[in-house]
């Protein structure tokens, strides 16, 4: 189901298309930034006219129409980070892998650019596995967390978030389970230390 992985036995990348969204933006400054957009699908031989139309959407619905034919040194740096996430939508995968994709960026936009990427995956109908060293922000953008021991990983921990009035990250951190939370998983992570 969209949202939630309960068996990874799902994960198999035959049965499974994964979008893979890194730290960095990784946009080529040469390209413009419908041209970024649709690298993924050139590479994968599966651009259309019906797949470009959907990924011009993609970037109107999401506050990008005025800059499709710009390149990336005109936009900031969350708006970058909504560019590299339509351009992992564009492919259609079934499940996003999202590796510290706002670490590169500064706390306001941060929180700004979570915001947005929490909404257009829940727009979306997306699942999403993020990576984070960030223990708010993973309260405020999970359904579960998965805390892992140091190396070798081993799952020490699973938390099902549950926060009452939930809607976006920055409200979910006003939520008054939100500090439960993180007090647990704090203590899951600092006995790692």
């Amino acid at each position: 189901t969209p949202g939630t992985i309960t068996d990874l036995t799902m994960l198999d990348e035959k049965k499974n298309n994964f979008g893979y969204m890194l730290q960095q933006d990784c946009l080529f400054p040469w390209l413009t930034i419908l041209d970024n957009c649709l690298i993924g699908l050139k590479i994968k031989k599966q651009l259309s006219n019906d797949k470009k139309e959907k990924v011009i959407q993609l970037l109107k619905t999401y506050g990008l129409g005025d800059f499709i034919y710009k390149y990336p040194s005109s936009l900031s740096g969350g708006m970058k980070q909504r560019v590299a996430l339509i351009r992992t939508l564009a492919i259609e995968p079934d499940i996003l892998l999202l590796d510290e994709a706002f670490s590169a960026l500064d706390y306001q936009t941060r929180l700004s650019v979570s915001d947005d990427v929490y909404k257009i995956i829940k727009k979306e109908n997306k699942t999403a596995i993020l990576v984070t060293h960030d223990i708010a922000e993973a309260i405020s953008m999970a359904d579960r967390i998965i805390v892992l021991s140091n190396r070798p990983a081993v799952v020490k921990n699973i938390y099902d978030i549950k926060l009452t009035n939930s809607n976006t990250p920055i409200n979910n951190r006003k939520c008054k389970e939100f500090f439960d939370y993180y007090d647990l998983i704090w203590k899951d992570i600092d006995s790692n230390v």
